[in-house]
């Protein structure tokens, strides 16, 4: 094994590197296919490049590094994530599998390593669904589930997502050629930042994934009647926000009364409120999710039911409208167990999760086996300039994700 390239110090250095490619000069905020996102594309490339890999910038915009296998027109094994960020960023979620990637094929180039399948990694361009509306375009690209409708998508300057490949120097007539041949796929696997609190709750540096949650997401609405706030009697309200206070909290107890099941309520209106005005309406969403289909469906089921009765007996009127449903996507058992066996290898304690928030993984649910390794992150910090994984936690999990790739080698 080369530890030079599965040091979490470099592969640190590397993530500090690329926050200089930003399109804000006080934060890192690099949106995809910007001039800052085709510099850091650029850096990567060279990075892909030293590690033994020949490089491609496809249709999309994504950047792949190409490894060959022992034989020629091998399957292959994809390692990807983003390197788009959200607005005033952190720089470790989505980098960091891109660097740990390209790590882990470097530790196997400097060894002189052939595997019996090629590794393809991949810098995916657009994830996080800042600059245009549509998100895990790159990852859909290559999984055959990109809409052609999304070239179409226009952001806040009206330039459209086309125009932007151009500028951004992909060829947009060779987009057929993304989409991966799923029989030529053994395994997509994403090395990520936790993004939440759990890994360092109970002082584990690595944890694997169980499944990406599937989410349902909507919006309520309330109908009672407004009234004088002086003069209506308690007894005689249709008061839409005291309904509304009931059913937030009932799809807040649902949440906690199944393990790995999460509900939020993140915005509530009150149309046409006054201090001295009982409210007459209430707007709120919901965003429900679970690592299975079936607790989330069951779940919402029960939550229709218990905000039906709260309305009936509030005698206020309820709507429901349904704005996003994604399935879960589960990790695939025998990945899992090869992850699990190289932490244990490293004589660390295993520990599965779920993951609450999505990733590109998603994109190939259905089109290859996936897994995730998740790396602990300081205080559950994500999408924030404070977001940080330790040097010693990222060495380690490049080390496990060599160690995967060696052992999947062994077993293929």
């Amino acid at each position: 094994m080369s530890h030079i390239d599965l040091d979490g110090a470099l592969i640190a250095k590397r993530l500090e590197e690329l926050v200089a490619f930003s399109d804000d000069a006080n934060c890192l905020t690099r949106l995809t296919l910007s001039p800052s996102h085709r510099k850091a594309a650029e850096c990567v490339a060279q990075w892909m490049r030293e590690a033994g890999m020949g490089v491609t910038f496809d249709g999309i915009g994504n950047v792949v590094g190409h490894y060959e296998g022992s034989q020629h027109d091998a399957k292959c094994v994809l390692i990807g994530s983003h390197i788009d960020t959200v607005r005033n960023a952190g720089r470790f979620d989505g980098n960091l599998g891109v660097v740990t990637g390209i790590a882990a094929v470097a530790a196997l180039s400097r060894a002189r390593i052939r595997l019996p399948f090629a590794i393809e990694v991949v810098a995916f361009g657009d994830e996080e669904g800042v600059r245009f509306p549509s998100t895990l375009t790159g990852s859909r690209a290559l999984a055959g589930k990109l809409l052609p409708e999304t070239l179409d998508d226009v952001d806040q300057d009206g330039v459209s997502r086309r125009q932007a490949l151009v500028t951004f120097g992909a060829d947009v007539g060779r987009l057929p050629a993304v989409v991966r041949n799923p029989s030529k796929l053994l395994a997509y696997v994403e090395v990520h930042i936790e993004q939440g609190p759990v890994l360092e709750a109970r002082d584990l540096p690595l944890g694997v994934v169980t499944a990406i949650n599937g989410g349902s997401r909507g919006e309520i609405k309330v109908t009672g009647m407004a009234g004088h706030a002086g003069t209506l009697p308690m007894d005689m309200r249709q008061d839409a926000l005291v309904a509304a206070a009931e059913m937030v909290l009932a799809i807040e107890a649902r949440a906690r009364s199944e393990a790995d099941l999460v509900a939020t309520v993140g915005m509530l209106q009150v149309p046409g409120g006054a201090i001295n005005v009982v409210p007459g309406e209430v707007k709120f969403t919901f965003d429900l999710r679970s690592p299975t289909n079936d607790a989330r469906h069951k779940a919402f089921a029960d939550l229709q039911a218990q905000l039906g009765e709260i309305a009936a007996r509030r005698n206020v009127k309820l709507d429901i409208a349904m704005r996003y449903n994604a399935p879960a996507a589960p990790c695939d058992p025998i990945l899992r167990e090869g992850f699990k066996a190289a932490i244990s290898k490293l004589g660390l304690p295993v520990f599965e999760l779920p993951s609450g928030a999505g990733h590109d993984a998603m994109a190939f649910r259905g089109v290859c086996p996936i897994a995730m390794l998740f790396v602990r992150c300081a205080g559950g910090i994500s999408h924030n300039p404070a977001e940080f994984a330790s040097p010693d936690d990222i060495g380690l999990g490049a080390q496990v994700l060599h160690q995967f790739l060696l052992s999947f080698g062994e077993n293929s």
